[in-house]
């Protein structure tokens, strides 16, 4: 423990110009006591530390003294710096913070400068706009039920709303665009799932242990692939959207869907030909873009979609005559 603790310090003050000793007891939860000691004994090791004291003093390694980065130029270093920074916020922060302490520690003052501007200049967020502070606390459990192979136990809703109670061996977690997914062994059933975290309701780890099982290659993540719908046979639909959505469609079609053909029309609306399964989250989809949206075709789908308009009419229809017949 201690050895581990003199390493992260040494790491932590490369990458730094000063840091003081409460800030150093409170980051490694040790007394100042132990802090002292533990500068003493680095520097019997041969690394050179200067003690500063009054207002703003504290320790710092002398300028020339670093690690070897050896083979990792600026412009990796930049890379690595910003794709860990993006997924701080998402994962355990202390874990990361150290991780890019060792990196600061490979760059001399004014490299560290420059790394600062680069990173300053990009910025990578993973986070979803809620916030993700519920998906970090889940990602933390599973991380450590798949470090110690304990089955955990959790409510899960399926695409269609249905809830069922799970255990789970989990082997691996997903990220895929904002969303956290985690893959494993359903033992409900008895076959590898990949389950969505936001749908994911009192998340437990239990004290069982499991063997690892030999798992299937896994697929490429694609929308085909983690939805319930049936892709096998996709109709090609029509879609003219109104040039106010025009933005959504591009947003959706235009990144999701390689296949889509879209067309911009004289009045500034946008026709997108496409290849879809017909399912009844299609027509709720496309019902959620109100009258900005027209189904050109397939007949059926037009239909399909105006019927659910239909059932949303006579439902607050019936409110509306429910709350005349109590006023």
């Amino acid at each position: 423990m201690k050895l581990d603790r003199l390493l992260a310090i040494t790491m932590l003050m490369l990458g730094r110009r000063r840091i003081g000793a409460r800030e150093l007891a409170d980051r490694f939860e040790v007394s100042l006591r132990t802090v002292y000691r533990d500068m003493e004994t680095l520097n019997q090791a041969g690394i050179p530390i200067v003690s500063y004291a009054g207002e703003g003093g504290g320790y710092e390694i002398m300028e020339r003294y670093r690690l070897e980065r050896q083979f990792l130029t600026m412009e990796e270093l930049q890379a690595m710096v910003i794709a860990l920074q993006g997924i701080r916020q998402a994962m355990d922060e202390r874990e990361i913070g150290r991780l890019l302490d060792k990196v600061g520690a490979m760059l001399s003052g004014a490299e560290q400068t420059l790394l600062t501007d680069a990173a300053e200049q990009m910025v990578v967020d993973i986070n979803p706009w809620g916030g993700g502070t519920q998906d970090k606390a889940k990602v933390a459990l599973l991380r450590e039920a798949i470090r110690e192979r304990r089955i955990v136990r959790f409510s899960y809703t399926d695409i269609a709303g249905e809830r069922s109670e799970r255990l789970c061996e989990p082997t691996r977690l997903v990220l895929k665009g904002l969303v956290w997914y985690i893959y494993g062994y359903c033992l409900k059933r008895e076959d590898f799932r990949l389950f969505r975290l936001s749908r994911i309701k009192a998340l437990a780890r239990t004290d069982d242990v499991f063997a690892r099982r030999e798992q299937p290659e896994m697929r490429p993540l694609t929308w085909e692939s983690m939805s319930n719908a049936d892709w096998s046979s996709p109709k090609e639909i029509v879609l003219r959207f109104a040039s106010a959505a025009r933005t959504k469609a591009e947003d959706y079609f235009g990144s999701s869907d390689s296949t889509a053909g879209m067309e911009e029309l004289p009045d500034g609306s946008l026709r997108v030909r496409t290849r879809q399964p017909d399912e009844p989250w299609l027509h709720l989809w496309l019902l959620g873009f109100g009258t900005s949206v027209y189904v050109e075709s397939p007949p059926e789908l037009a239909a399909a979609v105006r019927a659910c308009a239909e059932e949303v009419l006579r439902l607050y229809a019936s409110a509306d005559s429910l709350l005349s017949a109590k006023g």
